[in-house]
């Protein structure tokens, strides 16, 4: 039972991952390519699992697990996944790479998932096509010859994002969230939310775009424009969005 707890714990995080301290960042670049963030600190929903187990199976080398390393993300997806994947997706992929800091004693759960878009078509492609590449595929091992996996689907944390529709030029970049597709993922996500209120875990959803040059118009009355209008900061919570998915629309002229 305690080899089999650890897995499970892991996914029951997973099963949070949707619902907790989420951040995206776009680095716009002068010479037209970005840098994309995804960040996923699960570090809370650690600390709350952290009071419900016991000092036995804090004691298990799996508890004891420390990993603090970076992957290519094409080499994470199984040879089964990657042989379905186009010639652009793999090289999406490949584009792609995985961060992971795991520190399970230290309350420490956290994956970025980082691409550099080489021009706006490049980070259009792909914003619509990440969330597609495998909803079910299982990362392989974090590091060359460990044969311990990890338990959990890195692809899950960016599923979410398949409910957005974008528009990007060198000049603009448009998101707008259909509400059909999130409607759709609350319900796959319902229990998931409602376990994290009941442990009283904050749910909190941050945005951050970082621009070469002042941007000239955004059409979003939350976000926050900085002094020199060369970073456009929205900062909700997935509570707030339930209620106002609109929340979440950027439309921004650069």
């Amino acid at each position: 039972m305690k080899k089999l707890y650890i897995p499970v714990l892991l996914l029951l995080m997973l099963c949070l991952s949707s619902c907790l301290d989420i951040e995206e960042r776009y680095d716009f670049k002068q010479d037209g390519s970005c840098n994309v963030i995804y960040g996923f600190d699960m570090s809370s929903a650690v600390s709350v699992l952290n009071n419900l187990i016991t000092d036995s199976v804090r004691a298990t080398p799996q508890f004891s697990l420390v990993k603090d390393t970076t992957l290519n993300f094409y080499s994470a997806l199984p040879d089964s996944t990657q042989q379905k994947m186009s010639f652009e997706e793999a090289n999406m992929a490949k584009a792609s790479n995985l961060t992971i800091k795991m520190n399970l004693p230290k309350n420490i759960m956290k994956v970025n998932i980082n691409h550099l878009a080489k021009n706006s078509a490049d980070l259009e492609y792909y914003l619509k096509h990440i969330s597609k590449i495998s909803m079910n595929s299982q990362l392989k091992s974090v590091a060359k010859g460990d044969k311990q996996n990890l338990g959990f689907d890195a692809q899950q944390l960016v599923a979410g994002e398949d409910y957005y529709s974008y528009e990007i030029t060198p000049h603009k970049f448009y998101r707008i969230i259909d509400k059909a597709k999130f409607n759709a993922f609350l319900k796959k996500t319902q229990s998931a939310f409602s376990m994290a209120k009941a442990m009283l875990i904050d749910m909190p959803y941050k945005v951050i775009l970082n621009f070469a040059k002042p941007v000239k118009k955004v059409y979003n009355s939350k976000a926050i424009v900085s002094a020199d209008r060369k970073r456009v900061t929205l900062i909700t919570n997935m509570d707030d969005v339930m209620k106002n998915p609109s929340l979440m629309n950027l439309k921004i002229d650069f």
